[in-house]
């Protein structure tokens, strides 16, 4: 059966697919950076970036970060409507099948934490996902406004943190430079388990800095991913998903992707001219900027990939959207790779490639995993973590 055929029959779109392959791309370009370089000190670790190095970082923060995951997240909850939508079509209970897929999701997210990336975002996916089954019978109006009160939150907590970080450089500088040092020493640590150690050394790390990561990205983006994950709930009830012609589209084309480009660009300049690296005041500075602007780039690109969806369904759009109904293996296979080039136990890159280099391997990556799943899935119905995946939801049994 064809991908539209079996896209069709399922009462699903290709405008979801194809959101999917962009979104993995650009978290493949925004991730690199931590599986090649110390997670708290990213490209700017050795020193300020210049040249092709600085522009290439700029272009991931002014158009990728926090974008993709936004982007990934909408496709979360998306994909939760679909769920309950195939649920009640089917006659079949959706509870159940939905909590045995949460924990499954956590397992895996344990599981690559521990053998690939400790900047995973399953274990973050399987707790919010916990909490959008609450908002399953909430109306339409209702998902809107949580989902704006949410990033709105998500703005506050972040202003609130990057301030008390501003204010402590300048009224307490000792204390902060205590922090600061800190963060040097675990800058030293990575550099020598992904530079120089073994896999073991490597899992030790890791699970050092996903504490860390757990804590960091529940309050810098957790709360901005369950905005999107309601926002994306809120899409399928709307209609909107089934309807890529919709004004409201354009809308995003015309309206929102310039505001979210020019806020988030003005927010990456800082990043990459910040003196002191990620924990710096410009750093901090940026970072308030590119989570502000952040949702209007994510809405722009969405009315972007509506408009493709829009269009005559070409062989690239086909290819690429089949490729994003595998988006759990192609994101576990980034992780497979990126380790492999970058570890000591593999290639042992870590630390070694500039920026530039690194950002265009990240897209060949990028890429190469969407074509790898969309290649596998002519063969087979589903990917292979997804096959793994259902199996646990729906313990053997359709």
């Amino acid at each position: 059966m064809s991908y539209l055929q079996e896209t069709r029959d399922a009462g699903r779109e290709v405008f979801p697919d194809l959101a999917r392959a962009c979104a993995l791309i650009g978290i493949a370009l925004v991730n690199v950076a931590v599986f090649s370089h110390p997670m708290m000190g990213g490209y700017s670790a050795e020193g300020a970036l210049e040249g092709a190095d600085k522009w290439s970082y700029f272009i991931v923060n002014a158009f990728f970060l926090m974008k993709s995951y936004t982007l990934f997240s909408f496709m979360f909850g998306v994909g939760f409507a679909y769920q309950m939508k195939s649920a009640e079509r089917r006659g079949v209970g959706f509870a159940g099948r939905y909590w045995r897929r949460s924990i499954g999701l956590l397992v895996l997210g344990l599981l690559h934490v521990a053998l690939l990336f400790q900047g995973d975002i399953l274990v973050i996916y399987a707790i919010l996902g916990c909490l959008l089954f609450l908002f399953r019978n909430m109306g339409e109006s209702g998902l809107i406004r949580w989902a704006i009160a949410l990033y709105a939150v998500q703005i506050l907590v972040v202003v609130l943190a990057s301030g008390s970080f501003i204010a402590g450089m300048a009224f307490a500088p000792e204390a902060m430079q205590e922090q600061i040092a800190m963060n040097d020493e675990l800058i030293v640590s990575a550099n020598e388990a992904y530079g120089s150690g073994t896999f073991a050394d490597s899992i030790a790390q890791r699970f050092t800095e996903w504490g860390q990561v757990i804590t960091f990205g529940m309050m810098m983006q957790g709360i901005g991913a369950m905005a999107f994950f309601v926002f994306g709930l809120a899409a399928v009830r709307m209609g909107s998903i089934a309807d890529p012609a919709r004004p409201f589209w354009k809308r995003c084309r015309h309206v929102f992707l310039p505001i979210g480009v020019t806020g988030s660009a003005v927010g990456a300049w800082f990043m990459v001219n910040a003196e002191g690296g990620m924990m710096s005041t410009g750093a901090m500075i940026g970072m308030m900027f590119i989570v502000a602007f952040s949702p209007f780039s994510t809405a722009g690109y969405l009315g972007l990939i509506a408009k493709w969806a829009e269009k005559p369904q070409g062989a690239f759009k086909i290819f690429l959207a089949r490729g994003g109904t595998a988006s759990l293996t192609a994101y576990l296979l980034q992780s497979v790779i990126f380790s492999l080039v970058f570890n000591n136990y593999g290639l042992g890159y870590f630390g070694e490639m500039g920026a530039a280099v690194t950002i265009l391997l990240a897209l060949a990556v990028g890429f190469g995993s969407i074509a790898s799943t969309s290649l596998w899935r002519l063969a087979f119905p589903r990917g292979p973590m997804e096959f793994l995946l259902r199996r646990w939801t729906y313990l053997g049994a359709r």
